[in-house]
């Protein structure tokens, strides 16, 4: 089994990686500007956990590249099982000060992206007719906050484009599913902001990268099989 890993050099892509990798999969771990954390989880995995990774680099945005790189490892090692789309930017700014730039950079990463290494992982998967996606999601989705406009509207469209795919795949026994975290300790910049955020969580915690990961992993089994079309919130309540 293959699971491929967008954006798998950051803190939750590599919190997935290796729960995948523990559940036997052979993780393909992308990455854009992060091969040297890529190709140290790589070794972690191998050598902590006994698992297999190969690392792939290529930018999710640029659909030349992705033909030139994921396409042939497709086509020789593929086809690709499990993707999880969690490469990701965020942005920060008011509406009326953002620059075009940024609101453009964040919807080709966010929702491009998902789009350009879906299309080329779905042919594989609709010839063996299995496969799951999961895409990561975030509370922003569904409720955001100041100055996440651009944010909150990538995250929003992936929700429904989760919908739709789920439903123009499942003739091939393929799941499309979105995960949505809410507030996660490696995402904090500093104590003040987690305590801030920590008042209006029911929960009254942060997540942990490792409880998203679960989640995904749950998707990705057998106890899954009857779940597409879904977005998931781990967010310790805060979306209730």
């Amino acid at each position: 089994m293959k699971a491929l890993v967008t954006g798998a050099s950051g803190v939750l892509g590599s919190a997935v990686a290796k729960r995948l990798a523990g559940e036997g999969y052979e993780v393909w771990l992308h990455y854009r500007t992060g091969e040297a954390e890529a190709r140290a989880l790589a070794q972690a995995i191998e050598e902590d956990g006994g698992g297999s990774a190969r690392v792939v680099g290529f930018d999710v945005t640029d659909a030349s590249q992705i033909e030139q790189t994921l396409v042939p490892l497709l086509s020789e090692h593929g086809p690709i099982d499990v993707l999880v789309n969690n490469a990701a930017v965020t942005s920060q700014g008011y509406m009326a000060m953002l620059p075009e730039s940024r609101w453009d950079e964040v919807l080709s990463v966010n929702l491009g992206g998902f789009f350009l290494v879906t299309r080329a992982v779905l042919k594989g998967m609709m010839r063996t007719r299995a496969g799951r996606i999961v895409n990561i999601g975030s509370l922003a989705g569904a409720r955001s906050g100041v100055g996440q406009v651009a944010y909150a509207a990538s995250k929003a469209g992936l929700e429904g484009a989760t919908r739709a795919l789920a439903m123009e795949v499942a003739r091939w026994n393929i799941l499309v599913n979105t995960v949505a975290p809410g507030p996660l300790t490696a995402g904090m910049a500093d104590e003040l902001d987690a305590a801030e955020l920590q008042k209006q969580i029911p929960l009254g915690r942060l997540g942990d990268p490792v409880e998203v990961a679960g989640v995904v992993a749950f998707l990705c089994g057998d106890d899954a099989s009857y779940i597409t079309g879904q977005v998931i919130s781990v967010n310790g309540g805060m979306g209730m």
